[in-house]
C-alpha cells in the first residue's frame, strides 16, 4: 500500500509579501524562529511562534487562525518543517525560501520588538 503525504508547497519572497501585505491580506505571515531571533527583527505584522513550541503541540497564535498561513524563519529550513507540519495538521500553510535572509535582501521591511528598524539575527 502506498501512502502520500501532503507537502507544503514554497512561495518566493516576493510572492509571499505580495499574499501577506495590504489592507486585506490573503495570508498570515507566520515566523517561527526562536524569541531573541524574532526580537531582534521580523516582518512587521508577522506572527510569531517557535518552531519547538509547534513541535512541542503549542497552538497557534489567534491571529494566525483565520487566515492560510505562509511560514517563514532565517533561511527556510525550519520555516518548511512547520509549514509542513502544519500542512499534516490540517491547516493551508506554504513556507518562503529563503526566509528572512532573502526577506531583507529583497528590501522588504524588518522590524525589532519596539518597532525601530531590526535585523535578521
Amino acid at each position: 500500500m502506498f501512502l502520500s503525504r501532503r507537502t507544503a508547497p514554497r512561495l518566493s519572497v516576493g510572492e509571499a509579501y505580495s499574499r501577506t501585505r495590504g489592507d486585506r491580506p490573503g495570508a498570515v505571515l507566520l515566523d517561527v524562529r526562536e524569541a531573541p531571533e524574532w526580537s531582534a527583527g521580523h516582518a512587521p505584522g508577522a506572527v510569531h511562534v517557535a518552531l519547538t513550541a509547534l513541535v512541542a503541540g503549542a497552538p497557534l497564535p489567534q491571529a494566525a487562525q483565520e487566515l492560510p498561513l505562509v511560514v517563514i524563519c532565517r533561511s527556510g529550513r525550519r520555516s518548511q518543517r512547520a509549514a509542513q507540519l502544519l500542512v499534516e495538521r490540517g491547516a493551508e500553510a506554504v513556507d518562503v525560501e529563503g526566509g528572512m535572509n532573502a526577506w531583507a535582501s529583497a528590501g522588504y521591511p524588518v522590524v525589532d520588538e519596539r518597532g525601530n528598524s531590526g535585523r535578521i539575527a
